[in-house]
């Protein structure tokens, strides 16, 4: 069974940066792609960005494209979303997640959840 645990979150101000981490045990080897979602109070869960696994290819969504950027470490089974130029818009928890297959942008085809880790920009 794939588990996820994500870190990194905090407060912070806005023009600045945060890395989360998420790191992967139970087999990545049934991973195909790893996302991060974000949920906002009051606000439907988002997309944020994806990687294949395998690959490295990545998928970022427009709200933060050229901001944030996704990665990850095979070696040390831990997928990473580096975030630059925060906003208070960007104030949410933010989830990984991962799924067997190419998941894309809906997060109905992503199998594996983290318990979230909340991020906090402030004006």
């Amino acid at each position: 069974q794939v588990q996820l645990v994500e870190s990194g979150g905090g407060l912070v101000q806005a023009g600045g940066s945060l890395r989360l981490s998420c790191a992967v045990s139970g087999g990545t080897f049934s991973i195909y792609t790893m996302g991060w979602f974000r949920q906002a109070p009051g606000k439907e869960r988002e997309f944020v960005a994806l990687i294949t696994w395998s690959a490295g290819n990545t998928h970022t969504a427009d709200s933060v494209n050229g901001r944030f950027t996704i990665s990850r470490d095979a070696a040390k089974n831990t997928a990473y979303l580096q975030m630059t130029s925060l906003n208070p818009e960007d104030t949410a928890v933010y989830y990984c997640a991962a799924g067997p297959y190419y998941s894309g942008r809906n997060s109905a085809g992503y199998r594996y959840w983290g318990q979230g880790t909340q991020v906090t920009v402030s004006s």
